[in-house]
């Protein structure tokens, strides 16, 4: 027996999320479009033969419902048989949704299930959130009265075609402060360059005379001691300044050690949070084996997931490790971070080491 599963934490309620997997049109935003089989109430089709992993639409029943909590469905697509299971669990900051298929009959091929355990991944950490935000948003705006600019949408029965019974109406929450701020970031370039080493040459030491021993009574001793005082540096040039010049080029060939720099950039926002990536480059000339980016987020902010690289949070600051990065070569990891400040769209800092990361 084959499974997929992934879960997400959420910073909005579960009756919000159970609104965004019951509701077809919503459903159609983030996930798939939804069909409802002529003449059932629990048996509709999923038009996922477009999404990665998936090779035709799905075919599902709705075989248990408790709002707001599960839904379970049986599922036929190409002749395999599973069972998708959704879970929403209440949190201290929203609820967390768990999405999990266990295959029952048939078999997936190792790329389509990794393929199909992405687009799960992708669909609940990118695009389910993003229509949560919007979804609170409205509701927030219908708070101002009946002339507001959109109308209430009803709670529905999961997958039903009836409308709802008149005045029922979804509780709508208040969301505090809403306001869109763009941060811009510059880019700043370091370039570092090796100190050029010093080329001049140590001053030659003064000649020293060399003593002789005239005869006695001779009177012209000296001029025999100049030719030997000349010779002494002109003997000696020659002999220093080649054994100093090879010194110098061996330690330059040296092989240097790994060069590890960062670069951050916000790929993505949304009302209530953002995706941040970081790339992680080499420049040296041996393996980055033990790199380490810590991020630091603003007040409240949480990061919820993260692709390409393991991560701890304590506080503000969250730590990114991986494994090790070739030389000349990069690596690139990305993080999904829920703030409870519409505005904030980035970190407050990134360091690589000791230096910070460029982009911020």
């Amino acid at each position: 027996m084959s499974e997929i599963g992934t879960q997400v934490d959420l910073f909005h309620p579960a009756e919000r999320v159970w609104r965004a997997l019951t509701d077809r049109e919503l459903l159609a935003r983030w996930f798939a479009e939804v069909e409802m089989m002529a003449g059932t109430r629990n048996r509709l089709l999923l038009h996922t033969a477009g999404l990665p992993g998936f090779g035709a639409a799905v075919d599902a029943e709705v075989t248990e419902r408790q709002e707001p909590e599960l839904i379970a469905l049986r599922c036929l697509e190409g002749g395999r048989r599973s069972r998708l299971t959704c879970a929403v669990t209440a949190t201290a900051e929203g609820c967390r949704l768990s999405v999990r298929e266990v295959l029952e009959h048939g078999v997936w091929a190792d790329e389509q299930r990794e393929s199909r355990a992405e687009c799960y991944r992708q669909a609940l950490t990118n695009r389910l959130p993003a229509i949560l935000d919007w979804l609170a948003f409205q509701q927030v705006d219908l708070r101002r009265g009946e002339a507001g600019m959109t109308a209430e949408m009803p709670v529905t029965e999961a997958f039903d075609d009836e409308p709802a019974p008149a005045g029922r109406r979804s509780r709508p929450l208040l969301v505090a402060g809403l306001a869109g701020a763009a941060l811009a970031a510059g880019v700043t370039v370091w370039a570092v360059l090796p100190a050029e080493p010093d080329r001049a040459a140590a001053p030659a030491p003064a000649p020293v005379p060399t003593a002789t021993t005239a005869p006695s009574g001779s009177p012209r001793s000296t001029p025999s001691a100049r030719p030997t005082r000349t010779a002494t540096p002109e003997a000696t040039r020659p002999s220093r300044t080649p054994t100093a010049r090879p010194s110098r080029t061996s330690t330059s060939a040296a092989p240097s050690g790994p060069a590890v720099t960062a670069r951050y950039e916000t790929v993505s926002t949304r009302l209530f949070g953002y995706t941040g990536e970081v790339v992680v480059d080499n420049s040296g000339g041996a393996a980055a084996k033990d790199w380490t980016v810590v991020v630091t987020l603003a007040e409240g902010g949480r990061v919820s997931d993260a692709s390409g690289a393991d991560w701890r949070q304590d506080g503000h600051s969250v730590t990114f490790t991986g494994p090790p990065v070739k030389a000349g070569q990069s690596r690139t990891f990305t993080f999904e971070v829920r703030d409870s400040d519409p505005a904030t769209k980035a970190p407050e800092g990134c360091v690589v080491g000791d230096d910070p990361c460029t982009g911020m």
